[in-house]
């Protein structure tokens, strides 16, 4: 199976990117539905958000997907000036992305959120209450309630 690579781009472009909001990010290269389909996307519930110290921009997300609980660094405090402002909010997350450690602590997987590269404040994508742990696909024909 052939995997695309992100164009890289320099710090330079990305500020110049940032500062120009009448351009959106640019696309990046297409990904097959097989790769699709390897992301495992949930929904989990935002339950506290704390300081990494040996940061500039990560907090630490403690999130429930109902059956397990996951730890998840998130570049929030460039974009919002009170990131626990989400605590006991609804996101949707990649879960089976490999754990990687930044700052001196460990990232279990992403918080899926958008508008940072076209400069805008983010919005997080869930509005309704949904089970922790729900996999996104087919999110307009949700029946069951926790």
């Amino acid at each position: 199976m052939r995997r695309s690579k992100a164009p890289s781009w320099s710090l330079r472009q990305r500020n110049e990117s940032k500062n120009d909001l009448t351009s959106p990010a640019p696309i990046k290269p297409p990904v097959t539905i097989e790769d699709f389909s390897r992301l495992d996307i949930r929904v989990g519930r935002i339950e506290k958000v704390s300081d990494v110290p040996d940061s500039r921009k990560l907090v630490k997300l403690d999130v429930s997907f109902g059956d397990h609980r996951r730890t998840i660094l998130a570049g929030l405090k460039d974009e919002r000036d009170n990131p626990a402002e989400i605590e006991g909010l609804q996101a949707i997350f990649l879960v089976n992305l490999e754990s990687r450690k930044m700052a001196g602590a460990t990232s279990e997987g992403m918080l899926l959120d958008i508008g940072y590269a076209d400069g805008l404040r983010p919005v997080l994508a869930i509005t309704r209450s949904l089970c922790p742990g729900r996999h996104t696909a087919g999110l307009t024909r949700v029946r069951s309630r926790c």
